[in-house]
């Protein structure tokens, strides 16, 4: 049996601002953007190069949802984006206003720094050694 995630569920306010900060600051595509109706949509990102793991973005919609938003871990890093060259990502990231709340640091599993998305949830950039 082969299995993969899909998709994550991303909280955010608004689907238009979500979508346009992926875009830019990370340079995420956006996969599909369908009208549900009700004012839902089915929002789906993902990275370049990506294989088959997205975001799904979705709006809040009620006090405890939006109470949640920036803060789906509790605080801790809850996404970990991949990439095959940290110092090019890293400064792209940078040039194109993303918050990093460290300078970049190496470990004995690769290079790493934390970041932040739109909604303050809390990001790792991360290279692994065997990635190069």
């Amino acid at each position: 049996m082969k299995q993969h995630l899909g998709a994550v569920s991303l909280l955010v306010r608004d689907y238009d601002e979500a979508i346009a900060w992926f875009a830019r600051a990370l340079g995420f595509a956006l996969v599909e953007d369908t009208d549900l109706g009700g004012g839902k949509r089915w929002v789906l990102v993902e990275p370049p190069g990506a294989t088959g793991s997205r975001l799904l973005l979705a709006k809040a919609k009620n006090a405890r949802e939006r109470a949640a938003i920036g803060n789906q871990s509790g605080g801790r890093v809850f996404l970990f984006l991949h990439t095959d060259d940290f110092e090019r990502a890293h400064g792209a990231f940078k040039a194109r206003g993303v918050r990093f709340l460290e300078e970049p640091r190496h470990e004995d599993y690769g290079t790493v720094a934390v970041f932040e998305d739109l909604c303050g949830n809390r990001w790792d950039l991360l290279e692994l050694k065997e990635a190069r």
